[in-house]
This record gives C-alpha cells, structure tokens and sequence, in this order.
C-alpha cells in the first residue's frame, strides 16, 4: 500500500556548509616583491606582469583551496589587498591571470598620490589602509563566511589582521579602535572610516586563522602575544599542512604545493618532513596530520630527478624516514598557544613604535 503522501517520511536536507574567504596581502605574501627604498616603490609601476614572481607554493595553494572547497560545495571567495598602488593594477592582473589565478576582488594603494602630495610617511603606514579595507570587503560579503587571512612579518600584518579579526567578532569596539589607530598615528580620515565601519554591521568570531609567512625571519617569540589564531610559517607547506589540519584542503592540495617547492626552491625529502616536523612541533597541526600528508608525499616520491634513478639512495632516504617517524613519535609536541582573552593592542603599538 503507497502511504499518503502527507504521511510519507519528509528527508531533511543538510545544512549547506558556510563560505570559505581567503584575504591575502600581494607583496612579499603572493609576490615577491622589494620596495625598501623609496626608489624600488617608483620603479613597482613600470613592471610587466612576466617581471614579477610568485613566492614559491602559492599559486598551487590557491588554486587548490579553490579545488578542494567547490568539490566539496562549498562557495569560495579570494581577495587580494596591496599596498601597490593601482597603476600596477593591469600587469598584477596579467601576472594572476598566467598563474592560473581565479579572484573575486583586489583593492591597491594609491602610493603615487602620496608622493606628489608630500606625504612621505604614509607610503610606510599600511594599518589604516588595509584595516579600512578589509572591513568594507567583509560587510560586502554576505554573512556567515568562514575568513583565512595570509600576510608577510614585512610590516604590519600580524597586527592588522588580528585587529580586524578582534572587531569584526565585537571584542574591540569602535572607541577602543580609534585609540590604538591614533598611537600608530592613523591619517584622521581613515580613523574615522575605520570606526565607522566597526560600528556598523552584526559581529561574528569568522576569523578561523591567521597565516604569516616569515620572509624576515622575525623570531617565532614575537607572535606569542596573538595567540593561537595566528600561525607563523616558514614556507607554503606549513601554511597548506595547517590548512589540511583545518579541514579546507584536501592531501592531493598539499602534494601540490610541495611540488611546487621541489621543483621551485629545490626542496630536498629532508627539508620538506623537517618542515612539517616542525610545525607539528609547535603544535599547529597533529600527529595524525603529518603522518597522513608524509605518507602521500612519499607515494608521490618528491625528490629531485637524480635521486630518483639510484635506489641505493632511494633505500637510504627510506632508513631515514623510517628513523624520521620514531623521532616524531617519541618526542612531546610543543603545546599549541593559547589565545589571549584580549590582546593588548596599545602595548603591542608601544613595543612598535619604541
């Protein structure tokens, strides 16, 4: 007997999974970029998109958590935030476009304004740009989208993004905001915008991490004071082996991204499982998660051409990761840090501006 059709059980369908957003700084995070000199910045309009290099793993890190986010249904949006200014707008594009880059937004910096304005001071002050910024992307976006932000120890970043993560999930209000803006010496203007923006809209804790590549070398103690949200990285596998960790990033992803090391940097077997040793180490990511990425990278047998054709070197490289693991497993991981109820941004702002 068919059942009416209002007694039939009704299937629930499963709570479509939130957006993922990838806000990524361009110089020396994406490109790697010198303006260090006054001279560099003026010379940054006049390059050509064949001019200007990828960092080492990033391309195939976007690419992937673009891959890996549409097969699993999820929507996807990438923003590009630089403190460029738009002049070069044109060659960055062509240079995303070669790179198999795809994007929703980019936002530069009008660096030559300030030039003939005088404003010398400003072409170095990125906070109150790129704070600005971020905050109008997010209330552009629609709402309940899970945020990956990845920035440089170059400047600011690690402030900035914390920054914008602690007022758009309320933590810092709008006149907490303008005090630590006025300590970095904010242009007046963009203070104003800036606490404008952080009054308007609902709050929501979507900031899930904080990536920032290490390209100075910056002593891993100077980020303790952000917590665990943020991750200091060494290179584009830590960066995709914590992203795997989080759930965005499928292992083929993370292959891609060490080949793109192999065949870019010349990254040894070696160097690749120190890599993720390390970040284990720092309790970033689990045991579980460097063992089922170094199995994959060792199916897929990443190393240069020349070891390849000798398996006597091949046998060694497997005595070796053999000795590898039982090192991992016997060693206690360093505990990951704790978050901070709150940071103490104006403390931050003194020791930076000392």
């Amino acid at each position: 007997m068919v059942r009416p059709r209002s007694l039939r059980r009704r299937r629930t369908r499963p709570e479509p999974l939130p957006a993922v957003v990838y806000r990524w700084d361009l110089d020396k995070t994406y490109l790697k970029s010198e303006f260090d000199r006054i001279r560099e910045l003026v010379r940054i309009p006049f390059e050509k998109a064949e001019d200007k290099v990828a960092a080492p793993g990033v391309t195939a890190l976007i690419r992937a958590l673009r891959e890996t986010a549409l097969a699993h249904g999820r929507e996807v949006r990438t923003y590009f935030v630089s403190a460029s200014p738009p002049q070069i707008g044109r060659a960055i594009k062509k240079k995303l476009e070669l790179d198999g880059v795809v994007y929703e937004g980019i936002v530069f910096k009008n660096q030559l304004q300030r030039l003939i304005r005088g404003k010398f001071r400003h072409l170095r002050e990125q906070v109150g740009f790129k704070l600005t910024e971020l905050l109008k992307l997010h209330h552009a976006d629609p709402a309940g989208g899970q945020e990956y932000l990845f920035g440089d120890d170059w400047e600011s970043d690690p402030l900035i993004y914390s920054l914008y993560a602690d007022v758009i999930a309320g933590r810092v209000d709008a006149a907490q905001l303008a005090d630590v803006l006025r300590a970095i010496r904010v242009d007046s203007s963009l203070i104003q915008e800036a606490c404008a923006l952080a009054e308007g809209g609902p709050h929501a804790d979507s900031v899930s991490r904080i990536f920032i590549t290490l390209e100075r070398r910056t002593p891993l103690a100077n980020f303790r004071c952000y917590g665990s949200r943020l991750v200091p990285t060494f290179n584009y596998l830590q960066t995709a082996a914590c992203l795997y960790e989080e759930g965005v990033l499928d292992r083929g992803g993370v292959v891609r991204v060490a080949q793109s090391l192999v065949e870019a940097s010349h990254y040894t077997p070696e160097r690749l499982a120190n890599s993720l040793a390390d970040v284990q180490r720092r309790g970033f990511i689990s045991e579980h998660t460097v063992r089922s990425i170094g199995e994959e990278l060792e199916r897929e047998q990443l190393f240069p051409a020349d070891r390849r054709s000798s398996l006597g070197r091949w046998r060694a490289f497997a005595a070796w990761w053999q000795s590898f693991w039982t090192r991992i497993q016997r060693s206690e991981p360093v505990p990951e840090p704790e978050m901070p109820a709150t940071i103490d941004y104006l403390t931050l702002v003194a020791r930076r501006e000392s």
